[in-house]
């Protein structure tokens, strides 16, 4: 069993003796300590926390343990259920929420899961936050409020919508030539979030012949759930027989995607970000920001539309 805390959030494996995995006494403290941070960083005020989880079997579990301790907290909770990791991003900038905690773990195998922490932003936890996250939770700093003070839940389970149809409304995405183009498109979604977003998006776009392959978010992972070519053969098969035009691979929580070419080849998620970045800048030039795992392809692509005289200035 294992448990590991980090400034970006706490996961563990489900089943195991308190702090040796993610257990339910586990998640009741770091959920209190999150929520004791978000209380203290507003000045004690009345706060709003959005909670959206992947379909993980121990995702619904997790899930009551995590709302139930926010309310015992005096939190209000805007509970979204299933949802894609960006999409609750969405829902917190959009709730005007003073944070979020997104139930996933990520690519991990299924008897992970975890508690990825948002700030009001929708954005993960800095180093100093994240720190005192961790000391409260250590300390057990917490202060449950009194009976006429207890937080409420609101159920919000259309969200995923929401987010396709914000993502359909931005001035790049052209949803008459991707109609036009009649595309076959594949799609792996690990029998998780995905498996809902990513159909329901491919056709809000005009995708008429969608072929789903795990789709059911039930959480029973077919494969290992981390979006690499040894895991992807299904999906690799379905395009050498050419039944599609492309397919699209997603892990968990669909904060990361594998497109498959026509051929069964990998194209690769470092260019993914690379493709899409050399549209965007074609079309409105500017400054692009990456993670320290990326390459130097999206600099180059960033140079490429850039006034190189501006960029060594």
């Amino acid at each position: 069993m294992a448990l590991i805390k980090s400034i970006s959030g706490i996961r563990g494996t489900i089943g195991g003796k308190v702090g040796e995995g993610l257990s339910p006494l586990d998640v009741v403290k770091f959920s209190a300590a999150y929520g004791t941070w978000a209380i203290r960083r507003h000045d004690g005020k009345k706060i709003k926390v959005v909670v959206g989880r992947d379909a993980r079997i121990s995702g619904e579990m997790v899930d009551k343990l995590v709302v139930g301790t926010l309310i015992g907290l005096g939190i209000d909770v805007v509970e979204i259920g299933l949802a894609s990791t960006p999409t609750t991003e969405f829902a917190v900038t959009e709730e005007k929420a003073d944070g979020g905690i997104i139930l996933t773990a990520s690519h991990n195998p299924k008897q992970w899961n975890a508690l990825k922490l948002l700030n009001e932003k929708g954005e993960f936890l800095n180093d100093e936050d994240g720190k005192l996250v961790l000391s409260i939770a250590e300390q057990e700093d917490f202060l449950f409020a009194d009976v006429d003070d207890l937080g409420s839940i609101t159920n919000v389970e259309d969200y995923t919508q929401k987010h396709i149809d914000h993502v359909l409304s931005l001035d790049l995405v052209d949803v008459e030539a991707i109609k036009k183009a009649n595309f076959s498109v594949a799609v792996d979604a690990v029998n998780s979030v995905g498996g809902i977003a990513i159909p329901g998006m491919l056709r809000a776009l005009g995708v008429e012949n969608v072929i789903e392959l795990y789709c059911e978010p039930n959480g029973h992972f077919p494969h290992n759930p981390e979006p690499l070519p040894e895991n992807l053969t299904a999906i690799a098969e379905v395009m050498k027989e050419g039944k599609a035009d492309l397919g699209f691979v997603v892990d968990p929580d669909v904060d990361r995607l594998a497109i498959v070419n026509e051929d069964g080849s990998m194209f690769g998620e470092e260019y993914t970000l690379v493709a899409c970045a050399d549209y965007v800048l074609a079309n409105t030039p500017g400054n692009t920001v990456s993670n320290l795992s990326s390459t130097r392809a999206l600099r180059d692509i960033t140079e490429k539309h850039s006034d190189h005289t501006k960029l060594l200035l």
